[in-house]
């Protein structure tokens, strides 16, 4: 059965990365994917087509950054299919999480997986990330966005003073790091080891000061 052989895989990810997860949390995220798959025939939410890649390249690799969102408030910018946005908010249910998307598809996606998963601490904004209205949040988030001299002139100024971007990159984005912008400084860039996944992956601290 599809569904039990998606949650022995998030399990054995979850061991692997050093995460405990409550029963329903993982029951929700394997919903998530099978929502995912089943959406994606339609809306081309993703270019992986297979609910076991999406396991491994979406659930698990968003899951990886799990112990860095560490904050009451988070915008997901370009979520897309909600990554890592609606991760996080399953696995953080004291986490506001703030999925933004400019893809009226994709947001009509998201407020069918937060009506059906029951994601109470999950709002979608449709929009672009330079003209909406939003409160500041302690993190943005951005998976495979932009650069980061453009995630921040786009979206630095929803960041509260002291927050953070957090920014998930695949190899070392060396030259991305020389960003011109004066408003944040880099915090680190931490190394991820992601079960599963090929390839390097990378994750990018920039506080605002």
């Amino acid at each position: 059965m599809l569904e039990q052989s998606l949650l022995n895989q998030l399990k054995r990810g979850c061991e692997l990365l050093g995460l405990t997860l409550a029963d329903e949390q993982c029951q929700k995220l394997v919903a998530y994917v099978m929502l995912l798959h089943k959406w994606n025939k339609v809306y081309n939410l993703t270019s992986i087509r297979e609910p076991e890649q999406m396991m491994a390249r979406h659930i698990i690799d968003s899951l990886s950054v799990l112990p860095y969102i560490t904050s009451i408030s988070l915008l997901d910018v370009g979520t897309g299919g909600g990554l890592p946005g609606v991760p996080v908010a399953i696995c953080q249910p004291q986490t506001r999480v703030t999925l933004l998307d400019s893809n009226s598809k994709k947001t009509r996606f998201l407020q069918q997986v937060k009506a059906e998963l029951a994601l109470d601490n999950v709002t979608v904004v449709h929009g672009r990330v330079e003209q909406v209205s939003l409160p500041k949040f302690a993190i943005i988030t951005a998976r495979a966005f932009a650069s980061i001299d453009d995630i921040i002139q786009l979206a630095g100024c929803h960041c509260e003073e002291g927050g953070k971007l957090v920014l998930m990159k695949g190899t070392y984005p060396e030259e991305e790091l020389a960003f011109e912008s004066t408003d944040f400084h880099l915090h680190d860039v931490i190394s991820l080891n992601v079960p599963e996944c090929d390839g390097e992956r990378h994750l990018v601290r920039l506080i605002k000061d």
